[in-house]
């Protein structure tokens, strides 16, 4: 197999128990040949697929599970142009030129993904957020994390504690506010974008395992487990956070993140229902569903585990549960759905998009961090314009060098 097999994510997750989209799909009979061949039918492989159908490329998307039945399944899906690593840090880490362009970008794509959602009708949910300081940014820190982003034309608002708790309800906390993210089911999401690639006469292969690699002449093949092989020009391994084994790891750590569900409850549950998250290490975050849950998460684990054996389950609910309710008094914190999920992180937070070194056309989109989904749309960018002979200038960014 050309992945690091894992395990991603518990079975009890919201949106496996929602309903979504059939995708058709296809047994690999004989070989084949393409322009294209995606490996992964996750939010990355659908965006990409799209996007590269579309443009006209003739597509294959190939995956061991069916679509959407992988890390996208566990996702919580707060769709941010706010990075991981605010901008104080990340200018630190990569240079205030860098970081200016890699947060506009963020905020870019997310636009952009917004417009695609409308467009293609998707369903998403235009939602503000506020991001509490913490014992990562403090109240003066966040205040200057506000300038910052202004200074670069990244519109927010930075709010005192009393005007947090005056407006939200929220006690001792003060928080800067963004505008205009989004909250989506990424399982359903998935569905549709790959439904809009197949009607650009893409095609699905699953269960299909991509085994081997191979460089040849007039371009690449994939060899699958069961024998056919699969020709193309260019290969994209958007295969989440089951690494690709020809892709160096540097920079790259895999470790378990939480999340819950409750009960759908009685009342709005916040004014504005904007999303949370803290500036903060353990971070807290959560955002509302259509039908009135909570979705809750944080707590992730400094290691690598397997979540399907993850022992941690009980305790790291009671300390969401305590924390959503220390925030949100009035809040019914009883779970209906409790996952547990592989959660992949770089360095500075930022994904890989770029050729695979050694192996000519061979390209990795793996996105990290908490902006997996908006990384996802960059990720469809950059592709599409390599593969069409421009050049995205910010692709130097997400290459594999800037995570060393």
């Amino acid at each position: 197999m050309i992945t690091r097999r894992k395990k991603l994510r518990t079975e009890e997750t919201l949106w496996l128990h929602e309903r979504a989209p059939r995708v058709p799909v296809a047994r690999l009979a004989r070989d084949v040949r393409t322009d294209v061949l995606i490996v992964g039918a996750g939010i990355t492989g659908a965006m990409t697929a799209q996007a590269l159908s579309e443009a006209g490329f003739d597509v294959i998307i190939a995956d061991r599970r069916a679509p959407g039945r992988g890390a996208t399944a566990a996702s919580t899906a707060l769709v941010q142009y706010e990075l991981d690593s605010p901008l104080l840090e990340l200018s630190k880490a990569i240079g205030a030129k860098n970081a200016a362009r890699t947060w506009r970008r963020a905020r870019l794509a997310l636009d952009n993904l917004r417009a695609l959602f409308r467009r293609l009708e998707i369903d998403a949910q235009k939602r503000d957020e506020l991001y509490l300081a913490g014992n990562r940014l403090n109240a003066t820190q966040l205040q200057k994390e506000s300038g910052l982003r202004r200074a670069i034309g990244l519109d927010n608002v930075y709010l005192t504690a009393g005007e947090v708790e005056a407006r939200f309800g929220l006690r001792q906390r003060a928080a800067l506010m963004s505008f205009d993210n989004l909250t989506i089911n990424p399982r359903r999401a998935t569905a549709e974008l790959l439904l809009h690639a197949r009607a650009n006469r893409a095609r699905i292969y699953a269960p299909t395992e991509i085994v081997d690699i191979e460089i040849r002449k007039a371009g690449l093949a994939a060899r699958t487990r069961d024998g056919p092989v699969i020709r193309a020009r260019w290969i994209v391994l958007a295969t989440g956070y089951e690494f690709p084994k020809i892709v160096p790891m540097r920079g790259h750590r895999v470790t378990t993140t939480w999340a819950f569900a409750t009960r759908p409850q009685p009342r709005k549950v916040w004014p504005e229902e904007c999303m949370i998250w803290e500036a903060a290490r353990p971070y807290l975050y959560l955002r509302t569903t259509q039908d009135g849950r909570v979705i809750c998460g944080g707590e992730d684990a400094p290691r690598a585990k397997r979540p399907a054996d993850d022992a941690d389950m009980d305790s790291k609910l009671a300390l969401l549960q305590a924390k959503l309710a220390r925030l949100l008094p009035d809040l019914d914190t009883r779970a209906d759905f409790v996952w547990a999920a592989s959660f992949g992180e770089t360095n500075n937070s930022m994904p890989t998009i770029a050729p695979v070194p050694r192996y000519r056309n061979c390209w990795a989109a793996l996105g990290y961090g908490g902006n997996g989904i908006v990384y996802s749309r960059i990720a469809a960018e950059i592709i599409a314009s390599a593969f069409s002979g421009r050049r995205d200038a910010d692709a130097d960014l997400y290459a594999f060098e800037a995570r060393r």
